[in-house]
């Protein structure tokens, strides 16, 4: 039912007022809202836009699957870096605000997991072996993004590879630490120090937004927002398991999961098949090789040295896919 004649009044003096204050004119934004034409869904969410950016390299019919689940996942990260933005601004939050955030942050990572299903088993997989060759060297490694949600997350020494995290210096720099974090290692010859061509790509076109990034979080990011507040809030019990919680869902449910799909498109009786971009998933992706935990004092040692490695040991010793499954 509309509004009574008397409640349409009092809504237009409370405008009066708004515009009033501003300086502007009512009578002129009301003879836009004249003009104007009603706002339609299509418009509202550039439908029409967004439904041409699925443009396919091959002619292979589920390459329209992995680029359109692609565009999603970056649509996911959008959402989780402004959930973690909003951590970053907030002056002093308190545990209710950062539980709430971290809730956000996990779910929408749920929800990517639990649709990668479409990713591992809903391609064809010689088409995907094929299609996958026009793609090179793009890579998902490639997800600026995701690098960046794991900056807002934790401070940059704890996403160092585990193999010299032991010998860092208390004066390291956010440009020092850059050049030995983890995922850098999983795109380079360990033998010549040769980078490959993804990383190559990649670092010319984000590592300035990446240390700007690292240098604007420095003391801001979200665990250092958690080590910042009393220590009874602290403690809390709810705040913990929600910090635990996202931890597991990035770190190890997130990594994991990609492992499946490797697995199964590049795995092969005689051996491995080489990922797009020339990356290691085999070292790269297990959880328990590269053990990044963004909150490490919320876990014990001996949580930390068996970080993720049932579930990897379980794919690399090819045990029944329904086995793992239930693990």
């Amino acid at each position: 039912m509309g509004n009574t004649k008397s409640e349409v009044e009092e809504k237009i003096r409370q405008l009066e007022e708004k515009f009033r204050l501003s300086g502007q004119d009512l009578g002129s934004y009301l003879d836009g809202l004249l003009y104007s034409r009603y706002l339609t869904y299509w418009d509202y969410i550039e439908l029409d836009t967004l439904l041409s950016l699925q443009k396919t390299r091959t002619h292979f019919p589920d390459e329209k699957i992995f680029i359109s689940y692609h565009q999603i996942t970056e649509l996911y990260f959008k959402l989780i870096l402004h959930e973690l933005e909003q951590v970053f601004e907030k002056e002093d939050p308190d545990a209710d605000f950062l539980v709430e955030k971290l809730n956000r942050v996990s779910r929408y990572f749920r929800i990517l997991t639990e649709s990668f299903d479409v990713m591992i088993r809903g391609m064809d997989r010689d088409q995907f072996l094929r299609f996958r060759m026009s793609l090179l060297p793009a890579s998902g490694f490639q997800s600026a993004q995701y690098r960046m949600i794991e900056f807002f997350c934790t401070p940059v020494e704890n996403l160092i590879h585990n193999s010299v995290r032991d010998r860092l210096r208390s004066d390291n720099t956010p440009e020092s630490l850059y050049e030995l974090i983890y995922w850098k290692r999983g795109a380079t010859d360990q033998v010549t120090g040769e980078k490959t061509l993804t990383l190559k790509q990649f670092e010319e076109k984000y590592s300035h937004d990446f240390l700007e990034l690292a240098n604007k979080l420095r003391h801001r990011t979200l665990y250092d927002k958690y080590l910042s507040l009393p220590a009874h809030q602290r403690e809390d019990q709810v705040l913990r398991d929600a910090m635990r919680h996202l931890d597991v869902t990035i770190n190890v449910n997130w990594s994991l999961i990609h492992i499946g799909a490797a697995q199964r498109y590049l795995m092969k009786k005689k051996g491995v098949i080489a990922a797009t971009g020339g990356t290691n998933w085999e070292e790269f992706l297990p959880p328990s090789f590269q053990r990044i935990l963004f909150f490490p004092d919320l876990w014990n040692e001996q949580e930390k040295k068996h970080w993720g490695k049932q579930w990897v040991d379980q794919m690399f010793n090819n045990k029944p896919e329904s086995e793992i499954e239930k693990n």
